[in-house]
């Protein structure tokens, strides 16, 4: 995997997704380095005309007034970095702190924040030996940025604090550096507060959620495809002169992948013509592409938003290229936080629908002669009845977790800090929304697979003959029960990876 090359314009999306999850090794660009040493040199003239400058000759948050002597500046800058890592609760993933440590970066690269270009370096170097901070799930609000978090990885740059082990164990930050061979940063005026100010933390989980939910939302349109063919529905829903009347665009690609997908299906030619079969699908069905089409559509606008943060100066204070060192609200999450938590009801409804066809696909009134429970011997054997309490049950905290964490505000710091964005939250939230969405999706993939299973001898489309491949090899032919617990987690992996998605789009073409 090539270098990401930090510049002083920042990073792109790919950037941060090939630091989080494929780790591929940072470098700082000369012009990036030069843009730094330029933003400092102004913090150093501050200091020797000894103007007070919040962040770097006074106190933080509600103690903004009270001036620092020069001599005690860089000992405010350690204080502040041990004082402000007090998060608590289990650790966040390596992905998501690896993403926020580059992104603080990305953050010093603009040339804003005033600090020596050894700092981020320094971060940097974390990167590179992959040592990733021990950083709590409890302690943002998101305003100012995600202070603690921020603070439990800088805090590791002092040679201390906690690094995540390899089997998730805690190791002291100070050992980790030395075993790396690396050194202890001893910080200067204002550089402290530049590392923890921003939105970093929530920026990363957001556009590592961004790459989760494009994918997922294209594995919905499979799953969704897989069930209409096995519950003998039909593809004229699905024409494109149908959504072109609605312009909307998410759902005119939703609709355009599952009719691509149920063509060649001798299942679907089976009763295309018969004048008995139902003239209309159920909502679950036919509205499959407005649904998913809709949480496509929200998509884009989270990617808007995550866009235009990736190229923010998101500090405070800032340093301005004429000299001039001023506050900033930059660091308020309500951007992220609004778009998180939108997201999150988009992927709710993803996965709320699939879990009613799954249900359709059991009921033996609504399946159109598949045996109840998609079990070839009910009564004795439940099939996949408890699959879809599974999937009720996760539907239902979906439900919960799509409750808007941002219009939440919890005053702090002496009232200097009075409307915080809980932004932190909106992401964490939202992950698990998606997470789970990967559950039910699963389930889908199953109960899709089955049915298509049980109209034999009819053939499926060369989707649904890939889904038999790929789901058939681990969950068998119907038949006896089966611990399905092992079944379902193997079809979770089917649904994330990549793997079944490329066998499909080698006989469809590319679904976008």
């Amino acid at each position: 995997m090539p270098d990401v090359v930090v510049q002083p314009t920042g990073v792109s999306p790919a950037d941060v997704l090939a630091v989080a999850r494929g780790m591929a090794r940072v470098t700082l660009a000369p012009s990036t380095v030069e843009a730094m040493a330029t933003s400092r040199s102004i913090v150093d003239k501050i200091e020797s005309d000894g103007r007070p400058v919040y962040g770097v000759s006074t106190g933080f948050g509600a103690l903004a007034n009270t001036f620092v002597a020069p001599e005690r500046r860089a000992e405010l800058q350690h204080a502040l970095i041990r004082s402000h890592a007090a998060g608590i609760g289990a650790p966040v993933s390596r992905e998501v702190v690896r993403a926020m440590i580059l992104l603080r970066v990305r953050s010093l690269a603009l040339g804003h924040s005033g600090v020596r270009p050894l700092v981020a370096h320094a971060l940097v170097d974390l990167l590179n030996h992959d040592i990733t901070p021990w950083v709590p799930e409890h302690g943002s609000l998101g305003a100012s940025g995600d202070l603690a978090p921020l603070a439990h990885c800088a805090l590791v740059l002092l040679g201390e604090g906690w690094v995540l082990g390899p089997g998730g164990e805690r190791i002291d930050g100070g050992e980790a550096l030395r075993r790396a061979g690396l050194t202890p940063v001893e910080l200067s005026a204002k550089e402290g507060l530049a590392l923890i100010n921003g939105t970093d933390g929530m920026l990363g989980m957001l556009l590592l959620a961004i790459d989760d939910a494009a994918h997922l939302f294209t594995m919905a349109d499979v799953t969704a495809a897989l069930s209409t063919e096995a519950m003998l529905g039909s593809d004229r829903p699905f024409l494109p002169e149908l959504h072109a009347i609605r312009p909307h665009p998410g759902q005119a690609v939703s609709a355009a992948n599952i009719h691509r997908l149920l063509q060649g299906s001798a299942i679907m030619d089976s009763h295309r013509d018969d004048l008995a079969h139902a003239v209309q699908d159920a909502y679950s069905i036919r509205c499959a592409p407005q649904v998913a089409g809709a949480a496509r559509d929200t998509l884009v606008f989270v990617e808007t938003t995550a866009a235009r943060e990736l190229v923010s100066v998101v500090d405070n204070p800032v340093v301005l290229p004429d000299g001039r060192v001023l506050s900033t609200g930059n660091f308020h999450g309500a951007p992220l936080g609004f778009a998180a938590d939108f997201l999150a009801i988009a992927a709710a409804e993803v996965g709320a629908i699939a879990e009613r066809r799954v249900d359709r696909l059991l009921d033996v009134t609504r399946s159109r002669d598949l045996p109840a429970f998609l079990s070839p011997d009910p009564g004795v054997n439940s099939g996949l009845m408890i699959a879809q309490y599974t999937a009720a049950g996760i539907v239902a905290e979906n439900r919960r977790l799509a409750g808007p964490a941002s219009v939440d505000s919890v005053p702090t710091s002496g009232m200097q800090e009075d409307h915080v964005s809980m932004g932190w939250a909106a992401c964490r939230k939202l992950r698990t929304v998606l997470d789970n969405l990967t559950s039910l999706l699963a389930v889908e993939l199953l109960a899709g697979v089955r049915g298509l299973q049980l109209r034999a001898p009819l053939t499926p489309s060369p989707a649904g003959q890939a889904a038999l491949a790929a789901v058939g090899g681990y969950a068998g032919e119907p038949g006896p029960d089966i611990y399905l617990a092992p079944v379902l987690e193997q079809a979770r992996a089917t649904v994330s990876g990549r793997a079944l998605r490329t066998e499909i789009e080698s006989t469809t073409g590319p679904l976008n």
